[in-house]
């Protein structure tokens, strides 16, 4: 663990002034700080926004695809295992192949799952293109990641926050976009336009983002990115879909044993590896396990808002607590919240400066804690959830952006691109199980409507009190950061000089 740690400031790590003299040799595109934070920035948020591109299209989907209800859902599941298993392994392969190669892969990607469903009238091949969809997800911790290598330090805080941010930004603009698309044009339009998008993303890549250095040595792993991919499969799909099948279903159990015992099996082969897929001895570091474990408490946080509130706002009025909303306008209420959480992200990285990310951590946490109590204090107005979207929003943008800097600071630089990808996966669990409790929660405190069984209002003010008491433990876990490693953290990620050596 040490001589890996150690790599970091050994004389064999290229930096921006020792460059091995082949690598000083070969030309690189200069480096335009602005342009490289906006393209990443866009390439985030297009690769959120496909996570809800087909949100407003669930109802219909076992129409449009000649399917079940229950086969439609694959066409969500599929996305979320495959940006799991996926984020990880594009992380590594950025380590050791450079992470701009990886960036255009995974925007590859995005291009060909999008073309894929925009042609698919069955189930089957709609799955598959949201599948690609979700691999492309790695273009976020890769972005991270290489920020570091090739933008100033003076650049480096808030650019990461702002990328954070982007998974928000994304998540919040795809939805009244392809809520208005889908109400107005043909369905096939939305994936037609992720298309375009997608493809403009590659070009900006190639276009702006210069060549990153390889930080990273030895061979890929197959067999810990299929063991990661084979355990994560398990536990997430056990978790997202327990409600469904029950949870004490042979299924569901079996599903949930499965994860544990390859999972374990898994850490066990890792730790006996001389190329790990995730050196597990770096993650076990206080800064970055307990880093790991907020993200894992604040992606349930992030995430059970959008569980919540937009059935809140689209319950019909006459329930007594519903606010009546159409899908489109649904959208534009939820919609501030993405450009609230970019708006704080350069403050946060200023507290970051300043105090330390962990202090912006725990401070954001604690922020989202007092918007899901508001939350609940206002639910009975749609400016109310507003307001309240807004706090929670801006809360996780804060958190969100010290998370990566936490992480950056504490493992080796050879390491940044899968440590980043382990941290995204961390907050993938966490929105999954998320969305697992605050179904059931939903699911057991129910009102009859004209016969049909709602949500209660009791049932939605726990999910809300449940996501500040969540909010509440990470700010605690955030405090629980050694204060030392925190703060050097951030001064070195402050010092650590950008590099651009191709490869």
């Amino acid at each position: 663990m040490h001589d890996a740690y150690e790599r970091v400031e050994s004389p064999l790590v290229p930096t921006a002034n020792s460059a091995p003299a082949s690598a000083r040799s070969v030309p690189t595109p200069p480096v335009h700080s602005n342009a490289i934070v906006v393209v990443l920035a866009v390439a985030g948020i297009t690769a959120a926004i496909m996570q809800t591109l087909v949100v407003p299209l669930i109802g219909d989907l076992p129409t449009l695809l000649h399917t079940s209800t229950s086969n439609a859902y694959w066409v969500i599941t599929a996305t979320l295992l495959t940006a799991a298993v996926c984020t990880p392994v594009s992380g590594r392969l950025g380590d050791l192949y450079g992470k701009r190669r990886i960036m255009l892969i995974c925007s590859g990607s995005l291009v060909v799952g999008s073309v894929v469903c925009a042609l698919s009238s069955a189930v089957l091949p709609m799955i598959i293109g949201r599948g690609l969809q979700g691999a492309g997800m790695g273009l976020i911790p890769l972005g991270i990641s290489a920020m570091r290598d090739v933008l100033p330090r003076e650049k480096l805080g808030s650019s990461i926050a702002l990328m954070s941010a982007s998974m928000g930004v994304g998540g919040a603009l795809g939805l009244p976009i392809s809520a208005a698309v889908a109400e107005h044009t043909s369905w096939r339009v939305l994936f037609w336009g992720a298309t375009a998008l997608a493809a403009l993303v590659a070009v900006l890549i190639f276009k702006f983002v210069p060549t990153t250095p390889v930080t990273g040595g030895g061979r890929f792993d197959p067999v810990g990115a299929i063991g990661l991919g084979i355990g994560l499969v398990c536990l997430l799909l056990g978790v997202s879909k327990g409600g469904d099948w029950g949870w004490d279903s042979a299924n569901t159990i079996g599903l949930l044993v499965a994860a544990v015992v390859v999972l374990l099996a898994w850490g066990w082969f890792e730790l006996r590896s001389s190329d790990p897929l995730v050196d597990l001895r770096v993650t076990a570091r206080p800064v970055v396990l307990l880093t790991n474990l907020a993200s894992v408490v604040i992606g349930f946080a992030m995430y059970a808002q959008s569980l919540i509130i937009p059935q809140l706002l689209q319950l019909p009025r006459e329930t007594g607590y519903g606010l009546g909303q159409s899908m489109v306008n649904m959208g534009l209420w939820m919609l501030p919240g993405g450009f609230m959480m970019m708006a704080i992200s350069p403050l946060g990285a200023k507290l970051s400066h300043l105090r330390g990310p962990k202090i912006t951590l725990a401070l954001g946490s604690a922020v989202v804690a007092i918007g899901y109590v508001s939350a609940v204090l206002m639910m009975g107005t749609t400016w109310g959830l507003l307001i309240s979207v807004c706090i929670i929003s801006g809360g996780v943008g804060m958190a969100y952006g010290a998370m990566p800097a936490l992480i950056m600071g504490s493992v080796p630089l050879s390491e940044t691109g899968s440590a980043n990808s382990f941290n995204t996966l961390m907050r993938s669990i966490g929105t999954s199980v998320s969305a697992a409790v605050v179904g059931v929660v939903l699911a057991q405190m129910t009102t009859d409507f004209g016969g049909r069984a709602l949500p209660s209002e009791a049932g939605f003010q726990t999910g809300l009190l449940i996501g500040a008491g969540v909010a509440a433990v990470a700010a605690v876990i955030a405090l629980a950061i050694p204060k030392r490693a925190s703060l050097a953290a951030e001064d070195h990620i402050e010092h650590d000089e950008p590099v651009a050596v191709a490869r």
